[in-house]
């Protein structure tokens, strides 16, 4: 999915003239921690947090003034991946869109790139979870597919990641349409892999936002 389906273009930015507490007033209003800067003429200038605001001299300091390195932003057609790579990188509540001569084109915000990953994980739709470990060597899309759907079983999402603390092994999360696991869990033990845990329908929420946190520390490195 691009950025440019998930932008906010309403959402006012602050002007490089706005003064401290009208960017505090805003974030609060907004319920976020960072605000992109604009000149009138569209361009922008910068992003600034909420703890620079704290530090600044006075309530009536202009935000232009606490701007200091090349403002982080994302281009309109890049993919939901790279927007939670640089969300995650650089400890952002929201990201500025932009174009490559940086006119501002709008804002996505965390909130909403973690509810899209949440559809994609499919977390409305009934059934269970597994997560996996399998070494490196003994990892193939293809076989585990037709491992688990020899079983009349459906894949609705799978995320992969690779645990450095645990030999490099790979760690899988699946999302499947049945909540009796049983037997898929004897045969993917069969062909190598590790089932590390399984939650049933009711557990769903609570592990898929713990997947999906994992997700996107992954997507860090």
């Amino acid at each position: 999915m691009m950025i440019e389906r998930l932008m906010n273009e309403t959402t006012p930015p602050l002007r490089p003239d706005d003064s401290v507490e009208h960017a505090l007033g805003l974030m609060m209003e907004l319920r976020v921690e960072h605000l992109p800067v604009v000149t009138e003429t569209g361009h922008l200038v910068g992003l600034v947090s909420e703890e620079q605001l704290l530090r600044a001299d006075s309530p009536g300091q202009r935000v232009e003034r606490l701007l200091r390195a090349e403002p982080v932003s994302i281009m309109p057609g890049a993919h939901i991946f790279d927007a939670a790579k640089a969300l995650s990188k650089h400890h952002l509540t929201i990201l500025p869109v932009a174009d490559s001569e940086q006119c501002y084109v709008g804002m996505v915000r965390r909130q909403e790139i973690f509810e899209r990953f949440a559809e994609m994980f499919r977390t409305d739709a009934a059934g269970a979870i597994l997560a996996l470990e399998v070494n490196p060597r003994d990892y193939a899309l293809s076989q585990l597919t037709y491992a688990v759907e020899q079983n009349d079983i459906k894949i609705l999402s799978i995320a992969s990641e690779t645990d450095a603390t645990e030999d490099d092994k790979i760690r899988i999360t699946l999302k499947l349409d049945t909540r009796d696991t049983a037997r898929v869990r004897h045969v993917l033990e069969h062909h190598g892999y590790t089932v590390i845990a399984s939650f049933n329908e009711e557990e769903d929420d609570m592990d898929l936002q713990h997947r999906v946190d994992e997700f996107m520390r992954y997507l860090e490195v």
